[in-house]
């Protein structure tokens, strides 16, 4: 983070942040949107509160100087390689054209994973694809034998893959979207992110509004950073940062004597303005569930299209916390872990 007119420490003090107002910002939606949709469900929303970002995050320094400190945010480190896990369902092509549009939102190399034998046959199929959705025809495919998740792990591994691009969903029942055994096998036994799309299309939707679930860690700073960079490349209306709060959290807190609740706002505040720079309107949450499914609720109400997960590597191997479980069954829509 580059900081013009404070040192490190100022920028990050209590004295370098400006509160902002946060009845006016509930009263007052971003321009030209709508406001948030009350939650549903045992979601509980403690705060919510809009932080402008144009061209620059100002931050009004409350001291008598009265100056305002400009902070620029640091680009993401790219993802290098992105993978598609690709077989010739019906939906092979919208899966691939959604690998596209992540490599081309990342400025990424994209290759293809394909389980089963390399032939003429298979070799046209996947050349007359690419050419359809206007991917180099010299794209690399790696082919792999055996059971198709275990496959699809070991070639992400074998040629260090930053970020695998697959389909969410192997049935639908009722209005319930349940994980196939791929795309669960990917969540929790890979080591690198995943986007996982419930329905891909031919000509992929704009991710109008995403939700990011906070984790505080340097890896939960770079994740934001990540979806922040997606949101501007994709124009996204509103970036929804929530810090989830459980019961057993709550309880947690309480027992190892951790600053009450209330102070989860500034905490908040600080996470999200520490970044800097962005184009795009973010809105601060905390809410608060009996269980990981307020997340869920949280993410129908205000009609996400991606949910991003950041999943420290070196915190429980990369998997995902007892709260959020729920999405190795029910994905509630396009989702991200970022490791």
């Amino acid at each position: 983070m580059l900081v013009s007119g404070v040192s490190p420490k100022q920028s990050l003090g209590k004295s370098a942040i400006a509160r902002p107002d946060r009845q006016h910002a509930r009263r007052v939606p971003y321009p030209e949107q709508d406001a948030t949709p009350p939650l549903v469900g045992n979601a509980v929303s403690h705060s919510s509160f809009v932080i402008r970002h144009f061209s620059r995050i100002q931050v009004a320094e409350q001291g008598r100087s009265g100056e305002s400190i400009h902070v620029q945010m640091i680009d993401p480190s790219p993802y290098r390689s992105v993978a598609v896990a690709s077989t010739f369902s019906p939906r092979f092509e919208q899966v691939l054209a959604e690998a596209k549009r992540i490599r081309d939102r990342f400025d990424s190399e994209l290759c293809l994973v394909y389980v089963g034998e390399k032939s003429e046959e298979t070799s046209a199929k996947f050349a007359a694809a690419l050419e359809r959705i206007s991917l180099p025809k010299n794209s690399p495919i790696h082919y792999e034998q055996g059971d198709p998740a275990t496959a699809i792990l070991r070639a992400i591994e074998r040629h260090d893959v930053d970020l695998i691009v697959a389909g969410a969903l192997e049935k639908e029942v009722v209005l319930h979207p349940f994980l196939g055994n791929v795309a669960r096998r990917l969540l929790r036994e890979g080591r690198s992110s995943v986007i996982l799309f419930t329905h891909p299309a031919r000509e992929p939707e704009p991710l109008r509004k995403i939700v990011f679930l906070v984790e505080y860690s340097e890896h939960g700073s770079n994740s934001l950073r990540r979806a922040l960079h997606l949101a501007a490349r994709e124009n996204s209306e509103r970036v929804y940062v929530v810090r989830l709060i459980t019961t057993f959290d709550e309880a947690r807190a309480k027992k190892e004597g951790t600053p009450a609740e209330a102070d989860e706002d500034a905490k908040l505040e600080h996470f999200v303005l520490d970044l800097g720079h962005t184009d795009v309107p973010i809105e601060v949450r905390c809410i608060r569930g009996n269980t990981g499914f307020a997340a869920a609720d949280f993410v129908k109400s205000v009609e996400a299209d991606l949910l991003v997960v950041p999943l420290d590597p070196a915190k429980n191997a990369g998997q995902l916390p007892p709260n959020l479980e729920w999405l190795m069954d029910v994905i509630p829509c396009n989702l991200w872990v970022s490791r």
